[in-house]
């Protein structure tokens, strides 16, 4: 698919529908357990003053780095935030919601699934200009949380029993599917997809596997997550082929940015690439009790907490995707994507 780069970034907003990694808010006005209203979430967040804005982290996320380095607004607003409608065609909205998942039984007890998420956008679509939906990027980052409902031990006589690994991948792929059509079908037009990380490495899973020489990552999760990684790569390929001046979907390798860190912590700035900085040393972590340890710099950590990168790694991550090349961001960077023009 030929590529035609303009030299000036045109008037795009964002529109993310995404999981803990990129929720700004919007479990704050859901019935959940999942949520990060108290401290010491956001104590790095410089325009809250170091308040809990409902963001899973020290700081900014990944979106609230590369959204202003694009377009020096502010960040969008919660979905469910009174004024989100109010500064939808000025600022986008964010959709993302911590415990989301592809699949619809992945943090049912928590939240909605994303087929809720994104019906919500369609209606709400009606109230934007189809215009500006159409210079807009959409954003997905999702999956993780449907990784790790996979790989928790089962409980006798309550748990389902579990699919094997590679029809999981085709259910999710499938879901995935005809929610991304979706999205196309109400106007989408620039869309980017966020592999599935290094789930395999963050501290809740390793913890799991208590016999785990310090430092290692799961292997097996990890090659699970290759395998659906690839087969979303192909998914966005056919999707590219399909329709080339209608969409472009732009596959961002997240497992190989993150490994990179991983294996290069001390190049990056890190300390630490394998322990949590905030919530107890072993399950459950006690993530949301506000008086859990908490390390002194979280600049030299790469996890916030069991689960969650520290604004400095998400730092790392969005630079990687505004100017990375092909095997970051494929077919084109974030930075790229913003100015890209349809062939006409």
């Amino acid at each position: 698919m030929g590529v035609q780069i303009l030299n000036f970034v045109s008037a795009s907003f964002s529109y993310v529908f995404r999981d803990s990694l990129m929720d700004s808010g919007d479990n704050d006005y859901l019935l959940t357990l999942s949520t990060a209203d108290s401290t010491p979430y956001g104590i790095d967040f410089k325009p809250s003053g170091g308040q809990p804005t409902g963001r899973f982290t020290d700081g900014r996320s990944i979106a609230d780095i590369v959204g202003p380095a694009l377009r020096e607004e502010s960040f969008p607003p919660p979905f469910l935030a009174p004024n989100s409608r109010e500064h939808a065609t000025s600022r986008g909205i964010n959709y993302a919601s911590g415990a989301l998942g592809i699949l619809d039984e992945t943090g049912s007890l928590f939240v909605s699934p994303i087929s809720i998420l994104i019906n919500r956008a369609t209606y709400s679509q009606f109230d934007i200009v189809n215009y500006i939906l159409k210079s807009s990027v959409y954003s997905l980052t999702i999956g993780s949380n449907d990784i790790i409902n996979y790989i928790l031990p089962s409980v006798p006589y309550l748990s389902a029993q579990k699919l094997l690994p590679t029809i999981t991948k085709v259910f999710m792929i499938s879901n995935l599917t005809l929610q991304l059509k979706r999205l196309r079908d109400m106007g989408a037009r620039k869309l980017v997809l966020v592999g599935i990380g290094l789930v395999g490495c963050i501290p809740f899973v390793r913890a799991l596997n208590l016999f785990l020489p310090g430092g290692s990552c799961v292997i097996q999760v990890n090659q699970f997550i290759q395998g659906y990684n690839k087969k979303l790569k192909e998914l966005l390929d056919e999707l590219n082929r399909e329709g080339s001046r209608e969409a472009i979907f732009v596959y961002v390798n997240s497992y190989d940015i993150l490994m990179e860190i991983v294996l290069n912590y001390r190049r990056h700035g890190f300390e630490n690439a394998d322990a949590l900085c905030r919530g107890g040393f072993f399950p459950p972590f006690d993530c949301y009790n506000a008086t859990s340890v908490m390390c002194d710099d979280r600049s030299k950590y790469m996890f916030w907490d069991a689960y969650r990168p520290t604004e400095a790694a998400n730092a790392v991550v969005a630079q990687e995707l505004l100017d990375g090349d092909q095997t970051r961001s494929y077919p084109i960077n974030i930075r790229q994507l913003y100015t890209y023009h349809f062939p006409s």
